[in-house]
Order: C-alpha cells, then structure tokens, then sequence
C-alpha cells in the first residue's frame, strides 16, 4: 500500500510522453506554486487514481486483519487500540470538545480564503457558499494552505514574510539547516546531537535509489544513536521542519536512560509537539532577526496580522484535517463505515469539518483516503491533531518561564515569543521529557504547563488579533461564513446510495 509513494511518475500536463513527475519535490511544488486550477486538477486526479484507488483491495484486507489483530488483544476494534495510547477514556470526548472550541475561528478563516480564490479564480470556480476546492489551496491533500498565502494575505503590499531567498543567498544547506536546530536546542541547555546522527542521517534525497520523503525520526534504542531521513529543500517552511524533526531527536535523547518500555512519548502527541514547540519560536520575525535571516521587516500591526494569518494556514487549518484521517478510520475500523461507503464518506468528513472538496465527481470505484500516506502505512493520525493542541500549552508555559510572555502585557505576547537561549525553559522541558512514557501524560504535562487536560485556549489566545480581525473584515466584505454540503462523491450502488447522506459521530 505504500510502495506508490516512492514509485509512482506522474507524466506532465503538456507533455504525455514524459513522465518523471514524483510526489517529492516535483508534485509538491507544483500544487505550492503553480495557479491554473484546471493543470492542478490534472495532476490531482492523477495522484489519487495512481495512488488511492489501486489500494483499495489491499486496504479492504488490512481492515480485516486490522480487527482480527484487535480482538486477539482483547481491544473491540483498531480505534481502540490506538486510543489506548493515550490512557485516557475521554480522550475522543476531550478531541470533539477542542473541535468545537477551535470551529468559530476556523469558519472565520475559511470564508476569508474562498472569497479571496473567488477573487482570483472567479464564482464559476469557487463558490461564495460552498466548500473550497482543494486543488486550489496549495498542498495536494489540502492540509495546509500556507502556499497560497501569496495572493490571499490580508496586506499584500506589505513584505510577505518568508526568509528562503535569504536562506539561499547565504548558502544555506540542509546540512546548515539541521545543525541551525541543533544550536538551538544546545541554547537550551539540552542535548547536542551525538556525531552517529551526523553519519548516518539521510538529510537530502538520494539521487541513486527511490526514497520515500515523508520525514522521520528514528530511535535505534542504544545509547546516542538518533537519526533522520528528510528530502530538505533550502526553504523557510523546511527549516521548520528540520526543527520539528529534531524535536523527535531530542526527545528520544532526554528518555534514553529509561527501561526500554518507556522510551517513547508520554503520549503519541507529545512526541509531535516539541519540535512545533521549538518551530513557535524559531518561526517569529524576532528570532529570525536574530539569526540574521530576516533583514529590513517592518514588524508592525498590518505585518503582524499577515504573519498571524500564514501560520494560521499551516496550524489552524491542519487541525480538522487531522481529526478528519482519524474520525474516518475509526469508523472504519468500528465497522461504522462500510466497504461500499468506504470513498464518500470520506468526502462527506472532509466537507463536514474542512470545508473543502475533490476537484472532480468521486465514486465507489475510487478510494482516495489511501493518497495520503499515513493511511496507507498504518499511522495513526491524532498524534499529529493532539500535538497541534498541546504544543499551544508548552509554548505558553515555556514562554512564562523564559520571560518572554505575560498575559494582558501588550509587549510580551504569546505570538511574539522566542524562548531561545532560555535555560529556564530548557531544563523543564528536559524535566517533562525524560519521564518518557513512565507517567502518565496528564502528569508530565502538568510538570511544564501545571495543566492537566488538553485545551485550545492557549491556542486561542495565540491567534486572538487575527479572529478580531477577520470579524471586522468578513463583516466588511460581506462574506459568507459556513458551507453548503459538498456534491462531489456519488455512491454507485444501492446499498452505498441508502447510506451516502449519513455521517458517523457528532458534527455541526
């Protein structure tokens, strides 16, 4: 099921004869940068068929080994498996509660970019009232739109904020970049990465065998032996990344002493947000000034409304995405959902909390959730949600503890935060993630944050100016605010039809 991600060639709109076009870096780039809808819902179509729809069979066989291998562990089904990780019996109730906490900004957020596609691509291509069409946004899966912020941003003629050209003129390497997030983690007064992660990480696509560039961490469980696999790309949004992944790292190096049994996050979702934590800072124009990588930025309150509005593209908008990959398949794997319903119910969640469509008609002969390919490798995906919540609530604590935020003080915000060379931040961080998963994580959670459940309000708080501001713009432009049901899965058989219109779990 996963093997299409590295093998597959796309061939070129223009040019059928060639076909060199793979997921990474060429597919990526061109949804990132390319803005003619119909070459985008060329290549769009062209994925998921390649991709999603030949893995159906298998998929349908892995369901069923997937309760088999449930029900031999005394679990009722796979979802409870995975939720199990987290050692908490509300944890779905707690995961819809932070849905719709975080539902207003988000339905703000969300006009606001279909009446700026609708400028740019007409109504016949986007409806003032209906869901997006994802092939506009800027990511094939449309789980971030950060890559459209271009020509949507609230104050174009302000510097758009982004430091890869000067990354460029600097020389930067991925090599630069890793060893950059590195210094800041030693700035911490944590761990610096041991010489084997510089020896046998994979830190640029191999040019000589086919590689999967999904980016990843591993733990080999001996002593200082961490590594990376990532296809870096000298960008500014791959910085973060690189941080992100170090975060892993750095993490599997403060539980190393632990028994084995233990050296893993105090939850699945703790494990991504240290890294995100890391990347809150490293992503503000003060830290970037300071590394010498943001030079002549006028960092006032238009410019901030613009980098409150980008960010919000990545983290916002990845949130129901994420609760969407895993609501799915925990209705699969429930049998809530059922074989023949397998495709449009996908869409019919996707719409439902995204907001968003497919490009063109889907049926029951295809099978789209499996383009994406933590679906199609057995990942679960909450980790990624949960994260997106709690590294909200670190950054607030270890914002607190650096000095650098005070609540209700206009001049040290939660969004304008740098925690860098803080060791007072740094050795609670090490504190909380050395327990591993030897407590529970309400306890390490409280270790750094004195918090015990997860929330969105820190969250909230971060992109407080930027919900304000687009009441006030929304209201302005007298754009709409929700979406009509998308139209774009068609069941292609009685029992399908008899159960297109119902979606599982609760919803708005």
């Amino acid at each position: 099921m996963t093997s299409s991600f590295a093998n597959i060639q796309l061939c070129h709109y223009d040019n059928q004869s060639k076909c060199d076009i793979s997921l990474e870096p060429e597919l990526t780039e061109i949804f990132a940068n390319n803005r003619d809808p119909e070459e985008l819902k060329y290549y769009w179509e062209k994925w998921y068929n390649e991709v999603g729809t030949t893995a159906r069979k298998p998929f349908e066989k892995y369901v069923e080994l997937n309760m088999k291998a449930a029900l031999l562990n005394n679990f009722t089904s796979g979802a409870e498996v995975w939720l199990s990780e987290y050692e908490d019996s509300t944890i779905e109730q707690q995961v819809d509660e932070i849905m719709s906490q975080i539902r207003p900004l988000y339905e703000q957020l969300h006009a606001y970019v279909r009446y700026k596609l609708g400028q740019n691509y007409g109504d016949k291509v986007v409806s003032p009232t209906g869901p997006i069409p994802m092939h506009l946004l800027g990511d094939l899966w449309a789980q971030t739109w950060d890559n459209i912020a271009d020509f949507t941003t609230p104050y174009p003629h302000k510097q758009l904020f982004d430091v890869t050209d000067e990354m460029i003129r600097q020389g930067y390497t991925p090599l630069k970049m890793f060893q950059m997030g590195d210094d800041f983690f030693a700035s911490l007064n944590m761990t610096r990465l041991p010489p084997v992660f510089w020896e046998k990480s994979i830190l640029e696509k191999p040019t000589d065998v086919q590689n999967i560039c999904t980016p990843f961490a591993w733990n080999s469980y001996k002593t200082d032996d961490v590594r990376i696999k990532q296809c870096t790309r000298v960008t500014m949004d791959q910085l973060f990344v690189a941080h992100h992944e170090l975060g892993h790292t750095q993490y599997f190096l403060q539980y190393q002493h632990q028994p084995v049994k233990y050296r893993q996050g105090a939850n699945p979702g703790f494990h991504e947000a240290v890294g995100d934590v890391i990347a809150l800072s490293v992503s503000t124009p003060k830290h970037l000034k300071k590394v010498g990588l943001l030079k002549h930025y006028d960092d006032d309150e238009q410019a901030k409304i613009n980098q409150y509005y980008r960010s919000a593209l990545t983290k916002l908008v990845f949130i129901p995405f994420a609760y969407t990959v895993d609501k799915y398949r925990w209705g699969v794997f429930r049998g809530e959902i059922k074989p023949t319903e397998y495709n449009c119910r996908f869409w019919q969640l996707r719409s439902q909390y995204s907001g968003i469509e497919p490009p063109v008609v889907r049926t029951e002969e295809d099978f789209d959730p499996a383009a994406k390919y933590h679906v199609s490798a057995d990942v679960e995906y909450l980790r990624y949600f949960v994260s997106y919540i709690i590294q909200f609530q670190f950054h607030r604590a270890a914002c607190s503890l650096a000095g650098e935020y005070v609540k209700g003080d206009p001049e040290k915000t939660l969004n304008n935060c740098d925690i860098y060379q803080s060791t007072a931040a740094g050795n609670k961080l090490k504190e909380m993630l050395a327990l591993g998963s030897s407590k529970p994580w309400p306890d390490a959670m409280e270790i750094l944050t004195g918090e015990r459940k997860m929330s969105a309000d820190a969250l909230l708080e971060y992109y407080d100016p930027l919900y304000k501001w687009l009441l006030e713009e929304n209201t302005r432009l007298g754009v709409h605010v929700g979406w009509t049901d998308s139209e774009k899965c068609v069941a292609n058989t009685a029992e399908g039809l008899s159960n297109s219109g119902d979606v599982s779990g609760d919803g708005n």
